[in-house]
């Protein structure tokens, strides 16, 4: 994907969603050099740049230059309708790789501890002893093996946790991870069965929709689903089936097809699961103004950025 030329992007208007706070909006017009509009129910005349969480259908017009997610994902934006020819689109990911990486070590580490049985057993007022387990030597495939997916990768073989990472393309072995296997492989169907830990961190495109189906939940023996990349990514009843037959041993979602979660919904009564909401990786304010001000250099030296998307991959 090309990025916008220099020229139209030096007297692009800047425009920003009602979402953005204002303390980003007073650094966006730092980088940028020019004061920021408010989202324009029409699409203003001449080039635009435009950072928000959605792109309103008015805006999807060819006088988007560029728009910046502030979010990482991006699957909805793209899912909404075509996207405008020629318009750029980054995204936001700043830290959000330690922040899930933090997360998912913190259940990893939770569990070796039976922390949830002890909080259960506190609420009993219950004394009893519970084995620990060493997450040392125990291995934890990591599906996406991206920034985030690396991220948690490294994190865990910190922990002397091995690590393989699952990718759709080969490619050389990132770091991270102690291999990288090819999904649909046979060495992806043995890694899933000496896993400890499965962790997703996929995004949502046509071809990972439902990627975690009843074939991959049944060859877990026993292994504990995380779930810190899109919820879409797993077919709900293969999961159930899994934890009822006890293929899966737990799961830990924070992200479901369908959120929020209300409390009715079936999903609160998974067994031996934990939903948290869509909080792995919250993005922070300062993410948002250092991931635009690198696109904004490298566009502005004419470099595709690093956060670019693909609109064709999704990602």
């Amino acid at each position: 994907m090309k990025p916008p030329l220099p020229g139209p992007l030096a007297r692009a208007r800047l425009l920003t969603s009602p979402s953005v706070a204002p303390a980003v909006v007073h650094e966006l017009e730092r980088i940028t050099g020019r004061p920021a509009g408010p989202e324009h129910p029409t699409a203003p005349d001449g080039p635009f740049v435009y950072v928000g969480d959605v792109l309103p259908e008015a805006l999807r017009t060819p006088g988007l230059l560029w728009f910046h997610s502030v979010n990482a994902g991006t699957d909805a934006l793209l899912a909404a309708g075509p996207w405008p020819e020629g318009a750029l689109l980054t995204r936001t990911v700043g830290r959000m790789g330690e922040r899930i990486a933090q997360y998912t070590l913190a259940w990893v580490l939770a569990e070796c501890q039976s922390v949830p049985e002890h909080t259960a057993q506190h609420s009993r007022s219950e004394w009893r002893r519970l084995p620990s387990e060493l997450a040392a030597g125990r291995t934890a495939v990591v599906h996406g093996t991206g920034r985030i997916g690396a991220a948690v990768g490294s994190l865990l073989r910190a922990c002397s946790v091995r690590t393989v990472g699952v990718g759709r393309t080969p490619r050389a072995v990132p770091a991270g991870f102690d291999r990288v296997v090819l999904a649909g492989s046979d060495e992806e169907t043995a890694a899933l069965a000496e896993a400890r830990w499965v962790v997703s961190a996929l995004p949502l495109t046509g071809a990972t929709e439902r990627f975690f189906d009843a074939a991959r939940f049944a060859a877990m023996e026993g292994a504990t689903f995380i779930n810190v990349g899109r919820g879409a990514t797993v077919d709900m009843a293969a999961l159930e089936a899994a934890l009822h037959s006890g293929a899966v041993r737990r799961a830990v979602l924070d992200v479901l097809p369908d959120e929020p979660a209300e409390p009715g919904d079936p999903v609160w009564r998974l067994p031996r699961t934990v939903i948290t909401s869509h909080s792995a990786g919250i993005t922070a304010d300062e993410d948002v103004v250092a991931d635009f001000e690198a696109c904004w250099e490298a566009v502005g030296e004419g470099r595709t950025p690093a956060l670019a998307v693909d609109t064709g991959r999704g990602y």
